[in-house]
């Protein structure tokens, strides 16, 4: 799988290391705006700790969604069936580590599930992904 960091250089550098060379790293940035910029192709943003989002942005430049109104589009990339189950137990505000003991995956895999639902809900954080794909008619509470 190829994927993309975003953060600060040592932030970056830290999640590199955690990753243990498990995915393919495409390109790093310090924002998501400069890693959408750059037109890499990649299957997944993973972004370091640390990283701030504006609540309610969308960084899809193909997927306009800005305030979740009434005219909500179709996801450009559907969630798979792991991320559907991931975001459910999210949803049951369950921490990564229990996630991935329910679902015997790992922490690291985990947090690829949320930072993937995050980026393909155009979420800032875990409480706005549930919102996001509650709205959406993806999970219910």
């Amino acid at each position: 799988m190829r994927v993309l960091l975003v953060g600060s250089a040592d932030d970056r550098a830290r999640l590199r290391a955690s990753l243990n060379g498990s995915l393919r790293i495409v390109g790093e940035f310090p924002t998501l705006a400069a890693a959408d910029a750059s037109g890499i192709e990649a299957d997944g943003v993973l972004l370091a700790h640390g990283v701030r989002l504006k609540p309610d942005t969308t960084y899809d430049r193909q997927q306009p969604d800005t305030t979740f109104g009434e005219h909500d589009e179709a996801l450009q990339e559907p969630l798979t069936a792991r991320e559907i189950q991931v975001l459910e137990l999210l949803a049951e505000g369950l921490p990564n580590k229990a996630i991935a003991e329910r679902l015997h995956i790992s922490d690291q895999t985990v947090k690829f599930h949320v930072a993937s639902i995050s980026g393909k809900l155009g979420a800032a954080n875990r409480t706005d992904a549930v919102r996001r794909a509650v709205r959406r008619g993806l999970i219910t509470l």
